[in-house]
């Protein structure tokens, strides 16, 4: 399949599957949206309302019928007291080949992480983020910044 012909597809179907039904994927992070709030004992009216749109909605995105953006995600993890990561664990291979890269051809390389030298594999730097955080002050947060961000270029 060629490049236009892949670009033309995925716009027509916009992350449905050809056949117009919603992708799996989208019925599964629904699923996992149906559940916490189930769980929490929130209406989907009242969740609605927590985020600003309509209980209508809330059951469209339970379904899968409409995709749930990247904000709406966010927000949404954020009024269920849930990491975004929540709503893709447990995605298991027979629901991963509906990624949308994948129903339409596009090839399957992805970017080349090495977890050695990646900052964000080292246990110390998400120790010293995660203490960072922890600092509620503003000012104090910038002044820290600013000492690393000094100290760092002096040792070059």
């Amino acid at each position: 399949m060629n490049n236009n012909k892949i670009r033309t597809t995925v716009i027509k179907y916009r992350g449905k599957m050809v056949n117009g039904e919603a992708n799996p994927i989208d019925i599964y992070v629904g699923n996992r949206l149906r559940l916490r709030r189930e769980m929490l004992k929130i209406s989907q009216m009242k969740l609605a309302s927590l985020l600003g749109i309509t209980f209508q909605q809330v059951q469209k995105y339970e379904k899968g019928t409409n995709r749930i953006g990247a904000s709406r995600i966010w927000d949404i993890a954020s009024v269920l007291k849930v990491p975004v990561s929540y709503f893709y664990e447990g995605i298991d291979e027979k629901i991963d080949k509906y990624s949308p890269r994948r129903l339409y051809g596009i090839n399957d390389e992805s970017v080349s992480v090495d977890t050695e030298t990646d900052p964000l594999f080292k246990k110390s730097n998400i120790e010293l983020i995660n203490a960072f955080e922890k600092i509620k002050n503003p000012k104090l947060q910038q002044l820290i910044h600013d000492m690393i961000i000094y100290l760092s270029k002096s040792v070059r």
